[in-house]
C-alpha cells in the first residue's frame, strides 16, 4: 500500500459545469416512467372537464422521482409513504391560505422535518426540496370549487398512480434493483483490487467498502422481515458475499504483497454471473444473519441522526434558519409569493453538502432559473389547454430526467417551466412579464440567503467533526478488538459492533471531504489531517477483515488470534494507545510513545502514531 498517501483532489467550484454533459447511465426507463405519471392526471382531469384538478394530481405524481435504486418490496412502502406526505404537505398549506404569518411558519416546519428525515433515512434525491415545495404551493395554489379535502385525495390520487407506474418493473424483473447493487459492487471491488499499491487504493478501498455496504442493504437491509424463501435472493447474497471475501483478500494481499490480478478478475467474473440465474448456488440453508445488514435500519439510523454536530440536524438547521430568514424578507418587502423564496432556500440547502458543493448547486439553481424564466414566459403565453398541455408536462419532465445528472443547471430549466405551468392551474396568466420577474427575484434571494447561512455556520459546523470522527472510529476499533480477544465474531452484539465500526470508518472521510469542500482556511485544516485519515481508515478496515477472516477460517483459527490479542494485557494494551491517540486528537498534539500492541495491529498502530503531527488549526486567528 502507499507509505505516503495523496489526497484526493479538493472540489472546485467551476463555472464551465453549467455547460459541461456528464456521463450517466440508462435514464430513460425512469424519465418515460415519470413523464407517464406527471401527464396521466392531466389527461384524466381533461377528460373529467376539470384540468385544474388534473394539474393538482401532478403534484401527488413527483412521487415517481423518488425510490427509484430500491428493492420493489421497500420500494412500494416507501412510496405509499411519500405519496401520503405530498397529500399532508399541500393540505398543511391549503388550510392555511387564509393566515399569511401561520402558512410561512407552516412551509418552515414542513422544510426542516422534511430535510432532517430524509436525511437521516437517506431517502435520496430529489430529497426534502419537494415536500417543502408541495407545502408552500398548498399556500397560494386556487383551488376554485374544491374543497381542501378533495385537492388532498386529487394529489393522493395522483401519488397512487404514480405507485403503480414505479413498481410496474416487478412485474418484468423483480430483483432488478438488487442486481444492480451487486453488479456495482463486483465492479467496485475488481476497481480496488486493480488500484492496490497505487496511489488511488486508499480512495477505492472506500469506495468498494461503500458499494458493498449498499449491496448488503439491498439484499438484506431493505428486504421484508419475514419474507418467503427466495432462490434468486439467496443466489445473489451468495455472490455479494464472495465478493466481500474477494474484497477482505485485497485488503490482505495490499498488506502482504498477495496475489491481486485474480482478485480483480475473479470479481469481474462474479459481476458478470449477476445475470446468469443458477449460476451460483445459494446456501443451504440460508441463514441470513451470518450477511451483513448494510446501513443502519430505521430507528437506528433516527437515534444516530439526533446525535448533536450529525448531517441531518446540521442540514435541518440551516434550512431552518434560512427558510425563516427568506420569509422575513419576503415579509418586509412585500413580495407576493415568498414561499418560493423559502423554497429556494430549502434547496439550496437540504442535501448537506459542503461549501463549494453548495456554491456550485446554488449558481446552477440561479442560472437555470433565470433561462428557464424564459421558456416558462414563452410557454404560459402560448398558453396550452387540454391534451396540448398534458403534452407539454409530460415534455417538461421527461427532459428533467433525462438531463438531472448529467447537468443540473440545464435541469432546472425544465423544472422552473415545469413548476410554473403547474403553478398556474391551466389557466391563462394575465401579466406573464410580472409573474417571471417575481418568481425570478425570488429564486436569487433565496439562493443568497442560503449561502450566507451556510457561510456564516461553516466555521462552528467545521470545527469539531473531523477529528471527532476519529476518535468515534477508534473507540469503535477497540470494542470490536475486545470481542476478537474472546474468540467471538459472530455473536449478536460482535456483529453490531462490526456494523458500528463500518459507519464510523465512512464517516471518517464524509468529515473529510466536508472540510476539504469548504473554504480556503478549513480546506487546509482538513488537508493536514489526510494522513492521520488514511491511517485510522486503514487500521479500521484491517480490523474489520480480520473478522471476516476468521468467520471462514473457524475456531480454531479464531481462538489462536484471540490468544494473541490477549497475552501480555494487549488488549487493554490496545485500548491504552487508542485512547491516548484519542487524546493527542483532540489536543492536536502528538503523544511521545505508545505502549507495546499484539503484533497483528502494532504496524497499523505504528503508521497511525506516525501520521499524527502537532498541528495549529489554521482556521484560527492570531
Amino acid at each position: 500500500m502507499p507509505t505516503h498517501p495523496t489526497p484526493p483532489r479538493a472540489p472546485l467550484f467551476r463555472w464551465r459545469s453549467l455547460f459541461h454533459l456528464r456521463p450517466a447511465g440508462r435514464r430513460w426507463p425512469v424519465a418515460m416512467r415519470a413523464a407517464v405519471s406527471m401527464t396521466t392526471p392531466v389527461v384524466i382531469g381533461w377528460l373529467a372537464g376539470d384540468v385544474a384538478a388534473g394539474l393538482l394530481g401532478t403534484i401527488g405524481a413527483f412521487t415517481a422521482l423518488y425510490a427509484t435504486d430500491r428493492p420493489y418490496a421497500n420500494r412500494a412502502i416507501v412510496l405509499a409513504v411519500i405519496a401520503l406526505s405530498f397529500a399532508g404537505a399541500i393540505t398543511l398549506g391549503l388550510l392555511t391560505q387564509e393566515f399569511h404569518i401561520l402558512a410561512l411558519s407552516v412551509v418552515l416546519f414542513v422544510a426542516v422535518a422534511a430535510t432532517f428525515l430524509c436525511n437521516a433515512l437517506r431517502t435520496g434525491p430529489p430529497g426534502a426540496y419537494m415536500f417543502a415545495l408541495a407545502c408552500a404551493a398548498g399556500t397560494a395554489v386556487p383551488t376554485g370549487h374544491l374543497s381542501v379535502w378533495m385537492v388532498g385525495v386529487f394529489v393522493l390520487a395522483g401519488g397512487a398512480f404514480s405507485w403503480c407506474v414505479q413498481m410496474s418493473g416487478a412485474l418484468l424483473a423483480p430483483h432488478g434493483p438488487e442486481r444492480m447493487t451487486v453488479t456495482a459492487a463486483a465492479a467496485a471491488v475488481a476497481r480496488f483490487a486493480a488500484a492496490i499499491g497505487k496511489p488511488n487504493e486508499d480512495e477505492a478501498r472506500h469506495v468498494a467498502a461503500l458499494a458493498l455496504q449498499n449491496a448488503w442493504t439491498a439484499l438484506i437491509g431493505l428486504q421484508p422481515l419475514r419474507a418467503a424463501r427466495d432462490q434468486e435472493l439467496a443466489r445473489l447474497r451468495s455472490i455479494n458475499r464472495q465478493l466481500h471475501l474477494l474484497f477482505v483478500d485485497g485488503i490482505n494481499a495490499s498488506r502482504s504483497g498477495g496475489e491481486l490480478e485474480s482478485i480483480a478478475a475473479r470479481a469481474k467474473a462474479l459481476g458478470t454471473e449477476v445475470t446468469s440465474p443458477g449460476s451460483v448456488p445459494p446456501p443451504e440453508p440460508e441463514d441470513t444473519d451470518v450477511f451483513p445488514r448494510g446501513h443502519l435500519g430505521i430507528r437506528d439510523s433516527l437515534r444516530e441522526s439526533l446525535r448533536w454536530g450529525s448531517p441531518a440536524l446540521l442540514a435541518a438547521f440551516r434550512v431552518g434558519v434560512a427558510a425563516a430568514l427568506a420569509g422575513l424578507v419576503g415579509i418586509a418587502f412585500g413580495q407576493e409569493r415568498a414561499y418560493w423564496s423559502m423554497a429556494a432556500a430549502a434547496l439550496v440547502l437540504h442535501q448537506g453538502l459542503d461549501w463549494t458543493r453548495t456554491l456550485q448547486r446554488g449558481v446552477e439553481r440561479m442560472v437555470g432559473t433565470l433561462i428557464g424564466l424564459v421558456l416558462a414566459g414563452l410557454v404560459l403565453a402560448a398558453g396550452p389547454t387540454g391534451l396540448w398541455l398534458a403534452a407539454t408536462l409530460a415534455v417538461l419532465q421527461f427532459l428533467i430526467e433525462m438531463i438531472v445528472v448529467r447537468n443540473y443547471a440545464v435541469a432546472v430549466i425544465f423544472i422552473t417551466a415545469a413548476a410554473l405551468v403547474i403553478a398556474s392551474g391551466g389557466q391563462v396568466e394575465s401579466n406573464v412579464a410580472h409573474l417571471l420577474w417575481e418568481r425570478g427575484s425570488d429564486t436569487i434571494v433565496g439562493c443568497l440567503i442560503a449561502f450566507a447561512v451556510h457561510l456564516v455556520t461553516a466555521p462552528r459546523a467545521l470545527a469539531v467533526p473531523l477529528p471527532l470522527r476519529i476518535v468515534e472510529t477508534l473507540a469503535a476499533i477497540a470494542a470490536v478488538v475486545e470481542f476478537l480477544a474472546k474468540g467471538d465474531v459472530k455473536s449478536p452484539a460482535m456483529r453490531q459492533a462490526r456494523r458500528t465500526l463500518q459507519m464510523r470508518t465512512t464517516a471518517v472521510l464524509g468529515a473529510y471531504e466536508a472540510g476539504v469542500g469548504a473554504t480556503a482556511r478549513d480546506r487546509k485544516f482538513a488537508e493536514s489531517m489526510w494522513p492521520t485519515v488514511v491511517a485510522t481508515q486503514r487500521l479500521a478496515y484491517h480490523v474489520l477483515a480480520t473478522c471476516w477472516s476468521l468467520e471462514e477460517a473457524g475456531p480454531a483459527q479464531t481462538q489462536a488470534v484471540a490468544t494473541a490479542l490477549a497475552a501480555n494485557d494487549g488488549v487493554a494494551k490496545l485500548r491504552q494507545a487508542l485512547v491516548t491517540i484519542s487524546r493527542a486528537m483532540r489536543a492536536g498534539a502528538k503523544p511521545r510513545s505508545l505502549p507495546a500492541v499484539p503484533e497483528l495491529l502494532a504496524p497499523d498502530l505504528e503508521r497511525l502514531y506516525q501520521s499524527l503531527v502537532v498541528r495549529d488549526d489554521p482556521r484560527r486567528e492570531p
